[in-house]
């Protein structure tokens, strides 16, 4: 059986909280500075990370905040390079973003990067690329 896609979560939710808990295992997590997610991130992002997938909770800001189009799309490049091939072995294959709706933006952006399978979620969306691609973006 393969082993799962290295996913990346991106949490623009500014109130997600506590419910960051659900997230720690699943892989890195980049999620919006605010004072609620900024108390959580203290609390479970000192969970033992899975040895596999770098780093743990990363808390970003934005002066945007209220677009979380506009806050992913600020901040895709820099969760790239951290998660990308030269960074990671082997590097990420799926992003999932918490709090924005999938729109034909976001799409164009991330196809830029390999990306071209996308799923809505209950709380925003999935984006999907082949690790071959994910080898081959500079």
């Amino acid at each position: 059986m393969p082993d799962a896609p290295y996913c990346v979560l991106v949490v623009l939710d500014g109130e997600y909280g506590t419910r960051l808990s659900e997230l720690v295992m699943k892989g890195p997590i980049w999620i919006a500075d605010t004072p609620t997610n900024r108390a959580a991130a203290e609390i479970f992002g000192t969970a033992p990370p899975d040895p596999k997938q770098p780093d743990g909770v990363t808390l970003f800001t934005s002066k945007n905040i209220g677009f979380p189009e506009t806050i992913l799309l600020a901040n895709l490049y820099t969760i790239d390079m951290h998660h990308n091939s030269y960074s990671a072995a082997p590097p990420y294959t799926a992003l999932e973003v918490i709090g924005a709706s999938l729109s034909e933006k976001i799409k164009t952006e991330l196809s830029e990067y390999g990306f071209d399978e996308f799923f809505t979620t209950s709380e925003g969306f999935r984006a999907e690329r082949p690790l071959s691609a994910a080898q081959s973006i500079v």
